[in-house]
Formats: structure tokens, sequence, C-alpha cells
């Protein structure tokens, strides 16, 4: 590495327009809690890494219980996604954030 520079992937949102338009059932519950959070358009990954925070932030809500349900896979997903870019397996990273917006497509379709 160098002594005053090194390189860092992120992980950006890139939907058609915004995520309240691409989720807009996830996107009304979480304005619901955390308007904040819509307007800063995270990224599925991004929101795949906070779950826990939103979990607890939607205790007794309907939502919750989908989220709970896709809990272990997309900490799973995000836990590997994070481990292959540390390791500059950017395609393998790649192939994982389709998994997780087939995750977030499920909880989309599953959310009233």
């Amino acid at each position: 590495m160098s002594k005053y520079m090194h390189l860092t992937v992120t992980v950006v949102p890139y939907y058609p327009r915004d995520l309240e338009e691409t989720y807009p059932k996830m996107a009304r519950y979480l304005k619901s809690l955390d308007s904040d959070l819509v307007e800063r358009n995270p990224s599925l990954y991004g929101i795949a890494g906070q779950l826990d925070k939103l979990l607890y932030k939607f205790d007794g809500t309907p939502v919750r219980e989908v989220l709970l349900r896709h809990r272990e896979n997309l900490q799973d997903l995000h836990k590997s996604i994070e481990e292959n870019i540390a390791d500059w397996n950017l395609a393998q990273a790649d192939r994982l954030l389709y998994k997780i917006e087939d995750a977030f497509d499920k909880i989309e379709s599953e959310l009233d």
C-alpha cells in the first residue's frame, strides 16, 4: 500500500431513478420510520449492512416480519461481498450483489 494513497472500492446505488421508484413498498415503510434513509437513496448493499438496526426500528410492524425472514441470507451475502471486495475479487462481489437484488425483489413482493 502506498504511504499517502490507497485504493477503495465503493458500492453505489444504480437505480433507474431512485430507491423509492424501484422498491416502492419497501421505501414507503422505510420512509415512515426513517425518511432520511430513503432520501439518501442507499444501495441495497448498504441497507443489508444495517439490517439489524432496521429490524430494531421496525419492531412490532409487519415489515419487520418480512425482513426477519430474509435476515440471515442478507447478512451472509453482505459479509461475503465485504470479504470479496477486501480480497479484490470484484467479479464475485458483483455476482453476489445480484443475489442481494434478488432477495430485495422477494422482500418487495412479500410486502403489502
